[in-house]
């Protein structure tokens, strides 16, 4: 099956192009379409992006093709990368209204181009918001053709964080986050399975008695407490304090460190995600995602977009998995839903 990267010039498109190669995940005779616009700094960069990459993968790369008219993508899974993205200044204001305003304009582009082909692709948003990149391509294209790979991305920084600190690999890790990518992000503690570990008992300790509708405003106070640091200078301080949050607060506070102190965004674990959904998607593997769709009714009687567990198939995703939630988790859930009306 052919991929296209809509934003492969990008940090993020680079590195899904390079992981996708070095991965092998499109076979030698398939094509990956490299989605850029026509004029300026993009235009040159990709010719050059081109011809390197062939250059280092020659004995496995497929065809690689630069596409800049959207109308003229073909492939039959679509990842999105391209947009703006919050400024990697501390001292800038983290405007996500902002953002929104600029990238519905490429989402809306890209959606009607690809809703207008006899068979639609599918299609894996991960441009920020994804909520919003996930409702202007659902309501052109079959919405289960449509999915966000910030759900999934969440629960691998999630797993991590909870191996981390009980000194396990993160394949031993089953770890979930529903919900948005933003403060309102849902990490299942009920649902939490740690290999030859009480993971019960560990999220008690984690806990402590700490609620799951506070996380949300200790989401924000832990980004602003990093950022001060970032700000004052001490990187080191800002790290050492990132790392002193309980996992469930630090998985979302530590992406937001890393962009702010690298000087670009999380590349390689946006890139990471999106390669291992569009190898599943290729490959067939039926496993369990968490991942940003529109719901109609499907899981809880949901209804718009947000992540929740689901099963992809080669179509897309195929149906959500059924999940008991605590009282809590559903609450939460509820709250970040992004309407479709």
């Amino acid at each position: 099956m052919d991929v296209a990267i809509i934003g492969a010039g990008g940090v993020c498109g680079r590195q899904l192009l390079f992981q996708t190669l070095s991965q092998r995940i499109v076979s030698p005779d398939a094509r990956i379409e490299l989605v850029t616009h026509r004029g300026g700094q993009s235009e040159r960069e990709m010719w050059g992006l081109r011809g390197d990459a062939a250059d280092a993968f020659d004995e496995i790369a497929p065809t690689l093709d630069i596409v800049f008219d959207p109308h003229q993508i073909t492939a039959g899974v679509v990842v999105v990368l391209a947009g703006a993205t919050i400024s990697t200044d501390p001292n800038v204001p983290a405007d996500r209204t902002a953002l929104a305003a600029t990238n519905t304009a490429m989402f809306t582009e890209y959606a009607e181009a690809l809703a207008a082909r006899d068979h639609p692709p599918i299609v894996v948003v991960q441009s920020n918001p994804v909520e919003l990149g996930v409702k202007i391509f659902s309501r052109r294209l079959p919405r289960r053709s449509v999915l966000g790979a910030a759900g999934f991305s969440d629960s691998l920084r999630f797993g991590r964080e909870v191996a981390r600190d009980l000194g396990v690999a993160r394949r031993d890790v089953r770890a979930l986050v529903l919900g948005e990518h933003g403060d309102r992000m849902v990490p299942l503690w009920s649902q939490l399975q740690v290999r030859g570990r009480d993971a019960a008992e560990y999220a008690e300790q984690v806990r402590a008695g700490r609620q799951l509708s506070d996380l949300p405003d200790e989401i924000r106070a832990g980004k602003a407490q990093m950022l001060d640091l970032v700000k004052s200078g001490d990187i080191a301080a800002a790290y050492a304090y990132v790392e002193s949050l309980p996992a469930d607060v630090r998985f979302a506070v530590k992406p937001f460190f890393t962009h702010f102190t690298a000087g670009r965004t999380t590349e390689a674990a946006t890139a990471n995600a999106a390669a291992w959904l569009v190898s599943m998607l290729i490959n067939g593997f039926p496993l369990m995602v968490s991942a940003q769709v529109r719901l109609e009714g499907d899981f809880h009687e949901l209804h718009g977009v947000t992540a929740v567990p689901l099963i992809l198939s080669p179509t897309g995703w195929s149906r959500t998995v059924a999940m008991d939630l605590a009282e809590d988790e559903l609450d939460l859930l509820s709250a970040s839903v992004l309407p479709t009306d």
